[in-house]
């Protein structure tokens, strides 16, 4: 069993319950955790025996590219698609960060943190 991390992928987004937030958007990091079996593509050296990182990252930039109020929702999308699109996975965790979220207070991010496994 192995585990691939993608760290930081930084985009920006118009997420969130204020209209504001619709319209002005946010920077969001996000990163993203998958636990899969290693052992086939550490002796093939074949990417259809892998997790392909890529497939991970397009993943996370076309849902955070859909409009939600919560990012909750977003990253239960991103963590359904990957288990739907990619078998290899047995498990997958999501972190987003809502950089500077327009609350009260000097709060450099808000984050969230979501798992699913098969």
């Amino acid at each position: 069993m192995g585990k691939i991390k993608l760290n930081k992928i930084k985009l920006y987004a118009y997420h969130g319950c204020m209209d504001e937030e619709a319209k002005i958007g946010a920077s969001y990091l996000i990163d993203v955790s998958v636990k899969t079996d290693f052992t086939k593509a550490a002796i093939s050296d074949e990417l259809e025996d892998a997790v392909d990182y890529v497939h991970l990252n397009i993943i996370v930039r076309e849902e955070m590219a859909i409009r939600s109020k919560l990012i909750e929702h977003v990253a239960n999308r991103i963590l359904e698609r990957m288990l739907k699109e990619i078998p290899l996975i047995d498990k997958a965790t999501v972190a987003i960060a809502k950089v500077n979220p327009p609350i009260k207070g000097n709060i450099d991010n808000v984050n969230i943190i979501m798992s699913l496994s098969r």
